[in-house]
């Protein structure tokens, strides 16, 4: 069956989960809106859905829809707008060498090796240290969207080594940014490194924003997105620029 273009998006149905633990607020409950059905959501449906503030884990599409609580702030870079600091200038050079391979989503070996020491180091007692083989899939290769899988490989003379693995999403005007694990033992800022290539990526497609999702204020797991310029937050279903945060707070 097709359907006007307009009509996926008008098909589609929202509805509220069960209240569940906060992953980032201590002893707080949340609950999350899912854009239903599930198949639908795709292409320029998937588009207006991350524009008013969705995410995606797999082939759930969902955003924050808390009773009492709207500390979750939709977050986007524009492209054109964004500088980086000078921190991010090192790291950018630091991190050159780094050979970069784009794939479409499938199962690697080596990819759930580097996610679950990821899990295990950074993320211990979260729940997805715990991980099997299914549940990665689920959450990281099922996709009804345009979706890359991009490999950061340290390549030297003693051989190639994996250092990260990227999920983002090729949108219409952007590239959203899904998940992303790398190496716990390395500390030279790779997950700074990888926004930074996802902003010249989304320059080289000629794409105005990079979606990072969102930004928690009181939560220290969030706080690496402020380090970002030309960034802009969803308020009250309007992309606004962000608020400026002084220079201590950014690392610069």
């Amino acid at each position: 069956m097709t359907y006007p273009e307009e009509l996926p998006f008008q098909a589609i149905q929202l509805y509220a989960t069960a209240t569940y633990p906060c992953s980032y607020l201590p002893n707080l409950l949340a609950r999350s809106q899912v854009a239903t059905p599930s198949h639908l959501v795709q292409g320029h449906v998937y588009d207006q859905l991350v524009q008013q503030g969705f995410r995606r884990s797999g082939l759930l599409t969902y955003r924050p829809h808390c009773d009492h609580c709207n500390a979750c702030v939709p977050v986007r870079i524009n492209t054109e707008r964004f500088k980086p600091n000078r921190s991010q200038k090192r790291t950018e050079k630091a991190h050159r060498h780094l050979e970069i391979r784009i794939l479409k989503p499938a199962f690697v070996a080596a990819h759930y090796t580097l996610y679950m020491a990821y899990q295990s180091q950074r993320h211990a007692g979260g729940g997805m240290d715990n991980d099997n083989v299914e549940q990665y899939q689920q959450f990281l290769l099922q996709s009804r969207v345009n979706t890359r899988m991009v490999e950061f490989w340290d390549v030297s003379a003693s051989g190639d080594r994996l250092v990260m693995v990227s999920i983002i999403d090729v949108l219409s005007d952007g590239i959203s940014a899904v998940y992303t694990f790398y190496d716990p033992t390395v500390k030279s800022g790779l997950g700074t490194f990888n926004v930074l290539w996802q902003i010249q990526q989304a320059k080289a497609l000629e794409l105005p924003n990079v979606y990072l999702g969102y930004w928690i204020e009181k939560s220290p797991k969030m706080n690496y997105k402020c380090h970002f310029g030309g960034q802009e937050h969803l308020i009250d279903g309007e992309w606004l620029p962000a608020p400026r945060r002084p220079v201590t707070e950014m690392n610069e």
